[in-house]
């Protein structure tokens, strides 16, 4: 039986990330990159498909865990008849390959502790060839080699095609184990010695973390937040994955299961605020630059999302003998809606560049070039069905968020060049795109029988993405059309007062079978809408509300399920932490009175 999903704990080195249970387990980790194949896949299969698991040997053992200060450290306390234990789990940053560092230190009495390596390379189905070498264990298998450095108190031995170590602790007493991944064709590297790995890794952290610009009420959870964003970002490139997993289901037992492990666009907006607000202002500069490489092309290419580098070809397969995390098939690698048509990017696209300006983030030569031919592109473009914001696997639709994303396009751009004459572009076509885009939306995305924006064009449904039409700056906040929009998303969408995306029952706009929990990210735009409409007492109390979801150590999923109080899909969720990040920052400044 899987652990459930907010039952682990992240670590990571700002190129990929493990997956730590409270059992002691690590059970999900691809090396050497986010999207690499897992070594460790008993997240979505069983322990034969790889993990790594340190613990106290006494079925008595009792585990307490918190995240050391402001960092990506993980501290897990074991107690024992015996005594207690301290297990740290942390990923360096790397020079050069990633090490995974592992330090029991003793803190009464004396704990037998065991344990139990079994690496599995491509996706938990390759036995590596492991022997003993330089006073290490080295298991090789193609392209993947990796060393197993383990103190000498340990008796380390080869058991059920795994690798055991057993030892004992004592107070006092402290000793490391340090797993070290390179290619198999490349000579060993360099060991790193993990104490003083450890010592500057919390130093890191600790120093990155300072540098935070949000000390209101809540900066614990949005310090936590932005640490786990940081832990997504891909270094080398700037670019921030939508989580480090995949095929965690939004609905248990079903087939609702994603590759989350690349870039969307979707995310772009959103995360330049959270970051340029909390004064991270290099972490929102190399994202930005790497949404410019991304999107590079011929403007009809866009895609939805793209690979840590800007990759483009992200193919979809599945994994048969991975059984599916809590047994929810398939397993999928790789993400078939990046062939997808989504509208509302090029209005994320254009938004982000936006948000980078006015937070005064040096332009590059070519940045308004790109934009420039996006909105022109998206002149015409903008009155064409697409799959929407939510990736949908039925047929395509005018989805009123599409179309609001459109219009924020063409109003980013009019307003780049009311500010900016000296740039290129028709400001009076623009304008023009822009109010036309805006009637439409508003005499067929708006029923005004029921007082609410539509899913889609000629739809009774409802969809959560309604919520961000005053937050775009699209209508104000107290325009009668966003509150009774709100309202209706209140009565209709919610689920014990959190919000689902839109509605999974009967004849689905998604062409998909079963249903799924409430959507996180969207319970902090119904928070950010009730501030927009005046409502500030009930934001505030939602917004606490949501925190109360995040597990022990500060991480959210992408779903949660009131009924079971279970998180469900990829974990932890980017997007969930981002709506963290702003409607923290939103209740310390927004309009409305309490």
């Amino acid at each position: 039986m899987h652990p459930r999903i907010e039952d682990y704990a992240l670590i990571g080195d700002l190129q990929t990330a493990a997956l730590v249970g409270r059992d002691g387990s690590i059970d999900w980790l691809c090396l050497p990159r986010f999207d690499s194949p897992a070594c460790f896949a008993a997240l979505v299969g069983g322990r034969d498909n790889g993990h790594w698991t340190l613990a106290p040997r006494s079925p008595e053992a009792r585990a307490s865990r918190a995240y050391r200060g402001d960092s990506l450290i993980l501290d897990t306390v074991w107690r024992t008849p015996e005594g207690a234990v301290r297990v740290t789990d942390f990923m360096p940053q790397r020079d050069r390959v990633p090490d995974v560092v592992r330090i029991v230190e003793g803190l009464r009495g004396r704990v037998e502790m065991r344990g139990v390596l079994r690496l599995r390379f491509d996706y938990g189905r390759v036995v590596p060839w492991v022997r003993a070498a330089e006073g290490c264990r080295v298991a090789v298998a193609g392209p993947d080699s990796v060393w197993l450095r383990t103190p000498s108190q340990a008796t380390t031995y080869g058991k059920d095609l795994s690798t055991r170590s057993d030892f004992t602790v004592g107070a006092g007493e402290r000793t490391a184990f340090v797993l070290t991944w390179h290619p198999s064709h490349e000579p060993r590297p360099e060991p790193i010695d993990p104490f003083r790995a450890l010592a500057d890794t919390t130093e890191d952290w600790h120093a990155w973390s300072a540098r935070c610009r949000y000390d209101g009420p809540y900066r614990d959870a949005v310090v936590r937040s932005l640490i786990t964003l940081k832990a997504l970002t891909y270094a080398p490139t700037g670019g921030i994955v939508a989580a480090p997993t995949t095929s965690l289901p939004e609905d248990p037992g079903g087939v609702r299961n994603w590759d989350y492990r690349y870039c969307w666009l979707r995310d772009a907006t959103l995360t330049l605020n959270s970051l340029i607000r909390a004064g991270y202002l290099e972490e929102a500069g190399a994202w930005r630059d790497w949404l410019l490489r991304a999107v590079a092309g011929a403007p009809e290419d866009l895609q939805i999302m793209y690979g840590l580098g800007g990759e483009r070809r992200l193919p979809e397969s599945e994994v048969p003998w991975l059984s599916g995390y809590g047994g929810a098939q398939p397993v999928r690698i790789g993400n078939a809606a990046v062939e997808q048509r989504q509208l509302d990017v090029y209005g994320e696209v254009i938004d982000s560049f936006h948000v980078a300006r006015a937070a005064g983030l040096p332009a590059e030569p070519h940045a308004w070039s790109i934009q420039r031919t996006l909105v022109d592109y998206l002149e015409s473009a903008w009155r064409d069905p697409d799959e929407g914001i939510w990736e949908i696997r039925g047929p395509r639709r005018h989805f009123v968020h599409s179309k609001v994303m459109a219009w924020v396009a063409a109003d980013r751009a009019v307003k780049a060049l009311e500010r900016q004459p000296r740039l290129s572009g028709d400001l009076a076509r623009w304008r023009a795109m822009r109010d036309e885009v805006h009637r439409e939306v508003c005499a067929r995305g708006y029923d005004a029988g029921r007082g609410t924006f539509t899913q889609f064009y000629g739809s009774s449904e409802l969809d959560a993405a309604t919520l961000l039409i005053p937050r775009v700056g699209f209508l104000p906040g107290d325009d009668p059309r966003v509150v009774s929009t709100v309202d209706a998303v209140r009565r209709e969408l919610t689920h014990d007062g959190l919000v689902r995306r839109y509605s999974t029952e009967g004849a689905s706009v998604d062409g998909l079978p079963g249903g799924e929990g409430t959507f996180v990210v969207c319970s902090f735009w119904l928070a950010d809408a009730l501030l927009l409409t005046g409502r500030r007492r009930e934001a505030r109390e939602l917004f606490e509300r949501l925190l109360a979801l995040r597990n022990d150590v500060g991480l959210l999923s992408e779903e949660y399920d009131p009924a079971t109080r279970r998180q469900w899909g990829n974990f932890p969720q980017a997007f969930s932490h981002i709506g963290l990040v702003g409607t923290a920052f939103a209740l310390d400044g927004g309009p409305g009175a309490d």
